[in-house]
C-alpha cells in the first residue's frame, strides 16, 4: 500500500512539474496589434530617415528630381524598421503634401510574392489612414509611389 501511494505521489509531483513548465501559448489570432505611426512629407518619411529635410513639392514629378539630386547621400541616415512577427496598423499621416498620397508596404525583391502587402491612395494634407497587416518573418519595403519616396527597409525576425 505505501509503494503505491509512494508512485501515485511521484505521478502528481511529475504532473504539477510538467504543467509549471508550459506557459499558454498565445496563438497569432490572439496577439495585439501594435501601432506603427509614419508621417510623409515632400519626398520622404520622417520616421525612417536621419532628418526632416523639409523638400518643398507641388506636384509628385518634384520628387523625382529631389531624389536623383539626394537619395544617395540619405540613404546612409535610413533607419530601418526592426519589427516581430505579428498584427499591425501602419497609422500613416500626409503631414504637409499639398497634393493625395499613399502607402504601399510589400516584400523586398523576390518576396514580393511570397510575403503579406498591403497598399492604399486618397491620403490628403492633413489626413491619417490606417493600414492593418500581419507580418511574416522576412525582409520588407515600404514607400510612396503617389509622394515619390525611396523604398524604405522593414526587417521582421
Amino acid at each position: 500500500m505505501q509503494s503505491k501511494l509512494l508512485q501515485y505521489g511521484s505521478l502528481l509531483i511529475l504532473l504539477f512539474v510538467a504543467g509549471c513548465d508550459s506557459a499558454p501559448q498565445i496563438s497569432e489570432a490572439d496577439q495585439p496589434t501594435e501601432v506603427i505611426k509614419l508621417t510623409q512629407t515632400g519626398c520622404q518619411f520622417l520616421e525612417t530617415e536621419s532628418e526632416d529635410f523639409k523638400f518643398k513639392t507641388t506636384q509628385a514629378d518634384d520628387c523625382k528630381e529631389v531624389n536623383a539630386n539626394t537619395l544617395e547621400k540619405r540613404k546612409a541616415g535610413f533607419k530601418p524598421l526592426a519589427l516581430k512577427p505579428g498584427k499591425y496598423i501602419f497609422e500613416v499621416t500626409n503631414r504637409d503634401v499639398p497634393y493625395a498620397l499613399g502607402f504601399y508596404l510589400r516584400g523586398e525583391g523576390f518576396n514580393q510574392v511570397t510575403l503579406p502587402k498591403v497598399s492604399g491612395g486618397d491620403l490628403n494634407q492633413g489626413q491619417t489612414q490606417s493600414y492593418e497587416i500581419t507580418l511574416k518573418p522576412g525582409n520588407y519595403v515600404f514607400s510612396c509611389p503617389l509622394n515619390p519616396t525611396p523604398d524604405y527597409p522593414v526587417i521582421v525576425q
